[in-house]
Parts: C-alpha cells; sequence; structure tokens
C-alpha cells in the first residue's frame, strides 16, 4: 500500500465520527459515553489482551524498546521545558503538556501490521507496554500539581496503567488466558480500535487553541517534529533492525492520544484547550506518519 494511503481507513473513522456527532442524532451525550466506554474498558481490555498474547522477547527486542523510550523521554523533557518560556500559562501548560508526547494506540496499532505484518503488532505492543506508563506518569505529574489531585493516587487509578502492568506481569509469568475468557477479551478489545477512532472524530474542535496558541505551536512541534527525527536518530544509534524501524518512527510520528481530554478533564484542567490540540494532532498526524516513513525509506536508501 501507498505510504499516502497508509491511515486512509483509520482517516475514514475518525472522519464518520464526526458526521454522526454534528449531523446525526448520534450526538455530543453519546460519544461522551462511547469515549468513558473506550478509555476505562475498551481500550484497557485491548491493551492487556495484546501484551499477553504477544511474545515480548525483551533480549532481542531492546534496541527497540531502548528507542521507544528514549523518544518518550525527550518528548516529556521538551514539553516540561516549554513551561519556563515567557508567557506561558502554568494552568494552561499542565493541561496540554501530555499532548507533546503522548501517542494515539488506536492509531499505533492499526497500523502496525500494515507496516511490518504480525511482527509488527508484537513489535508495537512493546512499545506500547513501556511507553504508556512513562507518558502517564508525565500526563499525570503536572495537572495533579496544579489541579490539589494526589499523584500517585491518580497513577493507581488509571486504567491504562493497571492494564500494562496487568499485562506485563501476566507475560513475564507466563500466563495465559483459556478459552472462553481469551475469546471473549478479544472481542470487547476488538471494539476499542473503530471505536476509538470514530469517539476521535466526535470530539474535534479547535476554538479552544485561542487560549494560547504559542504553547499550542510548541506542545504540536514537539509531537510532530522533533519526535520523529530523534526517531530517525535513535533507530541508526541504537542499530534497530531495519525491519522494527518504520515502526518506531511511526511511533513517534502518531498523534497525540484522544484521552488527553479526557484526564485533563477528570483532573480539573483546561479541556477545550486540550481538544483544540487533540484535533490539530489528529489531523497532523494523518499527513505526518506517512511523510516520515517516507523520509525512513528515503534515508535507508
Amino acid at each position: 500500500m501507498s505510504d499516502i494511503l497508509l491511515l486512509l481507513p483509520e482517516f475514514l473513522l475518525i472522519v464518520c465520527g464526526f458526521v454522526l456527532c454534528r449531523y446525526t442524532a448520534l450526538n455530543r451525550g453519546v460519544w461522551d459515553a462511547v469515549e468513558r466506554l473506550v478509555y476505562y474498558l475498551l481500550f484497557p481490555v485491548l491493551l492487556f489482551n495484546s501484551i499477553v498474547r504477544s511474545p515480548l522477547e525483551f533480549q532481542t527486542t531492546l534496541p527497540l524498546a531502548g528507542a521507544g523510550l528514549g523518544i518518550v523521554a525527550v518528548g516529556i523533557a521538551s514539553a516540561y521545558a516549554l513551561r519556563h518560556l515567557p508567557g506561558v500559562d502554568p494552568p494552561l501548560h499542565a493541561s496540554g503538556a501530555q499532548v507533546a508526547f503522548r501517542f494515539n494506540s488506536y492509531v499505533a496499532l492499526a497500523l502496525a501490521d500494515k507496516l511490518a505484518g504480525p511482527a509488527g503488532v508484537t513489535w508495537t505492543a512493546l512499545l506500547v507496554a513501556l511507553a504508556v506508563p512513562l507518558c502517564n506518569f508525565g500526563a499525570v505529574y503536572p495537572l495533579a500539581r496544579h489541579g490539589g489531585h494526589g499523584f500517585w493516587r491518580e497513577i493507581v487509578r488509571n486504567p491504562l496503567i493497571v492494564a500494562t502492568v496487568g499485562g506485563l506481569i501476566a507475560n513475564l509469568l507466563g500466563l495465559r488466558l483459556v478459552d472462553p475468557l481469551a475469546s471473549t477479551l478479544q472481542r470487547i478489545g476488538q471494539a476499542a480500535l473503530p471505536l476509538g477512532l470514530m469517539a476521535v472524530g466526535a470530539g474535534l474542535k479547535l476554538g479552544g487553541l485561542w487560549a494560547g496558541p504559542g504553547l499550542a505551536a510548541g506542545l504540536l512541534g514537539i509531537r510532530h517534529l522533533l519526535l520523529p527525527v530523534v526517531a530517525l536518530a535513535l533507530v541508526h544509534l541504537l542499530g534497530v533492525p531495519v525491519a522494527q524501524q518504520a515502526v518506531v518512527v511511526a511511533f513517534a510520528a502518531m498523534p497525540t492520544a484522544s484521552s488527553a481530554y479526557v484526564l485533563a478533564v477528570r483532573m480539573g484542567g483546561n479541556g477545550g484547550y486540550v481538544a483544540g490540540l487533540v484535533t490539530v494532532s489528529t489531523l497532523l498526524g494523518m499527513v505526518s506518519i506517512p511523510l516520515w516513513v517516507a523520509v525512513l525509506r528515503w534515508v535507508q536508501g
């Protein structure tokens, strides 16, 4: 499939969600419930099931893991650094910082098979398993600090962190789910990607960005420009196998997590601002992922 068409099915699902929310009886109230269902049940089940079912051979994927963690670490450090620039509003930064380093796991898992086949799904599951806890630590800390929430209390209640840690523990212990439980969880998880992408489309809106356009440009610049460049450097510096490099670069170029809006609202942040950032990041991601994958292939020769 041509690079430019990589994300067309996912983009069409996002458009579908936008149209349904704006022009049918399936209005915002319906999609608020869908977002909560995906965030608290469907996606955690998908994440847990993907990690449990995937053979995570850490010894043979250390460069891949190092590149993924390096990308997220650079994103967090860069996003936090923006807080010290003149004119940046601290509460607004606390809400939006997560956009610079969090990633849309729905898109990542949907794209993995197209980039590298079944092995790509396994590699992406490893990246998600390692990156989700770090990303959520980075996202919750500034919101907890400015909103008066308990940091560790929010961490242990985060469904994505709970699912990831649970999946990793089960995988490392060699535990495997038996039917019919395994089949049931697989079916629940399969609903996460289409509903999650449609919920992203339903939540698209731009108005809140006017609260801090300069900060928005900085955060989105980190997400869609700096991190892909860092990924291109890391895959070569760490010796990531050629077959895995496209997965790493696409991971770095992902649009931000749609659940960033849910987290910001739940912790008393500026939901409208984060919704605007998620909207622009989603649209940029549809272009930036094929672009950066093409750049990688050009570099590879």
